[in-house]
């Protein structure tokens, strides 16, 4: 166990595998950068975890149109354009598909510095298909100037924000609900946007996984060293711009990949790795996806619903050990 405490640059230490809210990670993070530049505002349809303290200390500064995520989107714009930088904070099924095209035309296209911080991606929540944001990445890395990030952990997370500040563009950044995030990762990580993450080297195999899949994999990954398979697990946080730069030398080192996502298989993460492998003429001696198939799934714990549809730990376990 990786039990070594760390400070995580906040108002306590951490120790690595604790578990974390990252609600109110992304509260504080946005705080902060609201009480060292005035240009940072708070938006929300109608969502109440991470507002409080923002509000408090900020009231001008801070807006709730109530549940209207095309019009809190209008505004977040209409704020850019006056040289500030929004933050949003929602739930990913509806900023993703309820505002697509105000996030298109709105901010997108005019190339303004929105940030979209939102909650439920992927079969989390329990909420069934409606709420459900298993399309996001695919919506959302469609759409020109668009960066599109699936944080793995707290410490991430938190980084991701402050760097956002100076990151030019719009940005969508995915987490599942938020309310118990394990810290994979000790405060001194250094994260690039833009950038994949080796988070455990191994010579046999590769997972690129984004979002919880990280953390997933890196137990695959323990595991199957018992077996004596080395397993590398790529972080790749980033989903849009991908680092086509990791993904070429994962491919060459370990000659088998596999891509981890808790988003449809197709037109997410794995197929922008499929397509920058493609791009490049590379053959592997495996490719292989996990995650949503083309189905709408029921209702279900995320534990659950990994299980019936084939993206659980053991049962990536079991296809790693089958390949040696």
């Amino acid at each position: 166990m990786r039990s070594r405490e760390r400070s995580f640059n906040m108002s306590k230490s951490y120790t690595l595998d604790e578990y974390n809210s990252a609600r109110t990670v992304v509260g504080d993070a946005i705080t902060e950068l609201g009480a060292k530049d005035e240009r940072v505002w708070l938006l929300t349809p109608d969502i109440g975890w991470g507002c409080k303290d923002f509000k408090e200390q900020n009231p001008d500064r801070f807006i709730d149109t109530g549940i209207a995520e095309q019009d809190v989107v209008g505004v977040a714009s209409g704020l850019a354009y006056d040289g500030n930088i929004p933050f949003i904070i929602g739930m990913m099924p509806f900023m993703s598909m309820r505002a697509l095209e105000q996030v298109r035309t709105d901010v997108c296209y005019p190339n303004l510095p929105v940030r979209i911080i939102a909650n439920y991606a992927g079969l989390t929540g329990n909420g069934g298909s409606t709420h459900y944001a298993m399309e996001d990445m695919a919506l959302y890395s469609s759409l020109v100037n668009m960066t599109v990030i699936a944080a793995s952990d707290p410490t991430q997370l938190k980084q991701v924000i402050q760097k956002s500040l100076t990151y030019p563009g719009p940005m969508s950044i995915r987490m599942d609900p938020g309310k118990k995030n394990r810290v994979i990762y000790p405060a001194d990580a250094v994260f690039e946007i833009g950038k994949g993450y080796t988070a455990k080297e191994g010579t046999d195999i590769s997972i690129i996984a984004c979002g919880e899949m990280v953390d997933y994999a890196l137990q695959v990954a323990d595991q199957a060293e018992e077996a004596g398979i080395s397993v590398r697990v790529i972080d790749m946080f980033t989903v849009k711009p991908l680092d086509e730069e990791i993904v070429l030398k994962a491919a060459e080192e370990t000659g088998r990949i596999i891509v981890w996502e808790d988003h449809l298989m197709k037109n997410g993460l794995a197929s922008a790795v499929a397509d920058t492998l493609a791009d490049h003429t590379v053959a592997l001696k495996s490719f292989k996806r996990f995650g949503v198939p083309q189905v709408y799934p029921g209702f279900g714990n995320p534990e659950q619903l990994y299980k019936l549809y084939g993206y659980d730990v053991d049962t990536v376990l079991a296809y790693v050990k089958s390949l040696f």
